[in-house]
């Protein structure tokens, strides 16, 4: 630029206040590191442009995770929900997901106070043009495009779908980020410039209508569940639904209606370049990949408490705006429907991730981190979830701390970015609980139990929420034990009680612990005779219900972590020429050398990598060792 100024210097950046973010971010400025984040636009911090809820299948455990380690993303949503409902209960507990339809203002409000408030945290709106190694060869610098220059020791990029977007709306295009804003129009050709491999996704989002223009007779009504169950385990007293959804169905004159206009899709026409969500298609996508399926369902989900805005789930395009009108119009309930903000798709630049270390920090430019859509994911969980790992290594790399690197046993999150760096994405990845092998282990009821003492050894835990997690694991410990010791003998009360819930009567004394296991009964059908429980919070005797019940399946599970512990165990040299190894396969050296595996068991998971090659890898190492 042709002025620039000395603007200061801060330990970390963060570029972008989206759910990545905000989550680095908060991390960062909570482990005593000035941090600062910049937005393009300050109301937008903690925007969500996609869809007004947190959480679902799987994105759910993501979001409890967030909240074990430290996160805010739980707190948040626990604040300004509007209706609360766990998923997947016809199910077992592995998918149980918990999704929160929100106020998306109260929640984007709420998230930018928090960290106007956070001590060590400036907040400054601002595009960054630039971004360039410091003099020194070992800071950063961030230029806006006021020409203010702020040198910093780490930067994390959470660009989201700013960065070179472009809006799409039929023949209609032109740069922009989501919702109006305006898009990151000159960062990319920096990053490039620093050797950072972009490709262009692109993902979209359906219209936003009037309420007073739907008719809701005769749609089917979702409730909320009935009591609440929080996110957050700082959440200490629930609040209430405040909100239905409602439920309709596209028919054969909407599907008429899109396969007639389909050439005027920038989707099928050939003007959107850019890859979008395998699992978040939009509806003419979803018309033309399933055109033997007679119906798609969609959800019609309040805004907010404070606007007449609905959304319509499951319904986005990229139709021309007087089409979207038309087949909205076929719908249920949509009749007479008036289009707020009309639906669009937008593409955007991010980066391949498999340039990146487990800690998300770019191999190649030391102290650069990547954190949600920037790294090829999509969703504001797998957002969060990506910017807490950034922003805590970000931190503990200035304070020259060991790193936090989260394995595919211990979390999703783990899960999350053990795929992005390993196996890389090939279009928007979508965090589902089929991605893990360990998912039974992985609950979102065990959060706690799993990445808690991690947040604690971090610094990201305070003193009273160790307290009650530590108070909640003795409980749970005393009540695995009072149920193998409670032994209920043969009487008309219980035999009655097991006949009523088809399952059999005992002759002889019979465990706590051995009814539990039993598929029919639980806690609250054994309440009646279980006289002498404890009054322990739901939660403890959700753990003990589900560790009993699948005692089996766990043990089994828990040996299979400790064998692919073994293998992350053994600790691969970084920059190696895998070339000079006898025995692997070319397409293995080229996918090795390209990735850099940390230990065996990363490589193991290299699409590309067989078992025949880990072995020789093993056979290598040990050689290389003796």
């Amino acid at each position: 630029m042709e002025h620039e100024y000395d603007a200061g210097a801060f330990d970390v950046a963060v570029v972008g206040a989206g759910h990545a973010g905000i989550e680095a971010g908060l991390a960062s400025a909570r482990l005593g590191c000035s941090t600062l984040v910049f937005t393009i636009n300050l109301d937008a911090v903690g925007n969500c442009p996609c869809n007004p809820s947190i959480g679902g299948t799987a994105k759910g455990h993501l979001v409890r995770e967030i909240d074990a380690l430290g996160g805010e993303m739980g707190r948040t949503t626990d604040e300004c929900f509007l209706q609360s409902r766990m998923l997947n209960l016809g199910k077992g507990p592995a998918v149980h997901s918990l999704r929160c339809q929100i106020d998306r203002r109260k929640y984007s409000e709420i998230m930018k106070h928090k960290l106007e408030l956070q001590e060590n945290l400036f907040v400054k709106q601002a595009e960054i043009v630039d971004l360039r190694h410091a003099a020194d060869g070992v800071r950063w610098e961030l230029v806006t495009r006021m020409g203010a220059v702020y040198t910093v020791k780490a930067v994390v990029l959470a660009t989201g779908t700013f960065l070179g977007g472009r809006i799409y709306v039929g023949e209609v295009s032109y740069e922009s980020g989501p919702d109006g804003m305006f898009p990151a129009a000159f960062l990319s050709k920096p990053l490039q410039k620093l050797g950072l491999r972009l490709r262009r996704f692109k993902t979209g989002t359906p219209a936003r209508v009037l309420r007073s223009s739907i008719d809701f007779t005769g749609l089917e009504v979702q409730k909320g569940d009935d009591p609440v169950v929080p996110f957050s385990y700082d959440t200490l007293v629930p609040g209430k639904n405040r909100a239905v959804c409602h439920v309709s169905w596209t028919n054969d004159q909407t599907k008429a209606i899109i396969l007639k206009n389909i050439g005027r899709s920038p989707l099928y026409s050939g003007h959107i370049k850019g890859i979008g969500p395998r699992y978040c298609p939009s509806i003419e996508d979803k018309i033309m990949r399933f055109q033997d399926k007679p119906r798609h369902q969609l959800f019609i989900e309040p805004c907010g408490l404070n606007t007449e805005e609905m959304y319509l789930q499951g319904m986005s395009s990229s139709l021309p705006e007087e089409v979207q009108l038309q087949f909205y119009h076929t719908i249920k309930g949509l009749e007479h429907v008036q289009i707020m903000r009309c639906a669009y798709a937008i593409e955007y630049d991010c980066v391949d991730p498999l340039q990146m270390d487990a800690t998300l920090e770019f191999r190649e430019q030391p102290g650069l981190y990547g954190a949600g859509q920037f790294n090829g994911s999509s969703g504001y969980e797998e957002a969060a979830a990506q910017g807490i790992v950034a922003g805590i290594n970000a931190a503990l790399k200035v304070q020259d701390r060991e790193p936090m690197i989260l394995d595919r046993a211990s979390s999703y999150i783990g899960t999350l970015v053990d795929d992005l760096v390993t196996k890389g994405v090939t279009d928007p990845y979508r965090m589902m609980t089929s991605r893990s092998e360990y998912r039974l282990v992985l609950r979102q009821d065990n959060a706690d139990e799993r990445l808690t003492p991690i947040g604690r050894k971090i610094g990201l835990i305070g003193d009273e929420r160790w307290a009650r997690f530590q108070q909640k694991e003795q409980q749970k410990v005393d009540e695995l034990k009072r149920a193998q010791k409670t032994i209920f003998a043969p009487s008309e009360e219980l035999n009655q009680l097991l006949v009523s819930h088809e399952t059999s009567p005992v002759t002889t004394g019979v465990r706590l612990a051995e009814l539990l296991k039993r598929p029919q009964l639980n806690y609250q059908v054994l309440a009646p005779v279980d006289k002498d429980r404890p009054d322990y919070p739901a939660a403890v005797f959700e753990n003990t219900e589900i560790e009993l019940k699948y005692e089996g399946y766990i043990k089994r599970q828990k040996a299979d972590i400790a064998e692919m512990r073994r293998l992350e165990g053994r600790n691969l040299p970084r920059s190696m020429d895998y070339t000079t190894v006898n025995g692997l396969r070319s397409e293995a050296q080229e996918k090795l050398n390209k990735i850099q595996p940390m230990n065996i068991g990363q490589a193991s998971r290299i699409s590309g990598v067989s078992p025949a090659d880990v072995s020789v890898l093993l056979i290598w190492l040990s050689k290389e060792h003796s």
